[in-house]
């Protein structure tokens, strides 16, 4: 799968832009993850410049490659799920790993908020959404990141709470690689 041919790909799901809402829609997961990440204007500035630029994918293990940055709605993005988010030391920008196909739904650009959301496309091995906010707060700097998904393949379903496991690792190694930038 190549970024050039996601164009062509339809969301997973229905529930397009159930990260903007509180409430989980029927037949799926939920995660929400908030951490402090520092504190301060440049904080604040640096990790949404890394978050908007997919520094933080790619230093939390996820090579990713999009058809924008800063991301706008619409735009496509490519990651690869593979051994970078688990080993550090095998993070790169190869073209190995498991394809997982998103589309920006929704960006925030606001004073003390910034960040987007992305929808599965086909091919990804989850259905649903995921957001990634950056917030000034009067305690910090915070990155939520919240998902709503549920298994679109065979392996995924089979899976089931490992999944689950493995999504709540992936925002945990977000959030520090976040952190890590902003310093």
């Amino acid at each position: 799968m190549r970024l050039e041919d996601l164009a062509r790909l339809r969301f997973t799901y229905d529930e397009v832009g159930c990260t903007d809402y509180d409430e989980t829609p029927e037949g799926y997961h939920r995660l929400e993850y908030r951490e402090r990440i520092g504190a301060g204007d440049e904080v604040f500035r640096r990790a949404a410049d890394a978050l908007l630029a997919w520094r933080m994918h790619r230093a939390a293990g996820i090579p990713v490659t999009a058809t924008s940055t800063p991301p706008e709605v619409g735009t496509d993005s490519l990651g690869r799920l593979g051994p970078g988010l688990l080993v550090p030391p095998l993070r790169t920008r190869t073209q190995l790993g498991l394809p997982i196909p998103c589309r920006v739904v929704r960006v925030v650009d606001e004073p003390d908020r910034v960040g987007f959301a992305y929808g599965t496309l086909q091919g990804h091995p989850e259905a649903g959404e995921e957001s990634f906010l950056v917030s000034r707060d009067s305690d910090g700097v915070h990155v939520t990141i919240r998902a709503y998904s549920r298994g679109a393949t065979w392996y995924t379903r089979v899976a089931g709470p490992l999944t689950r496991m493995a999504q709540h690792y992936a925002a945990t190694r977000y959030a520090a690689a976040l952190r890590h930038l902003a310093a």
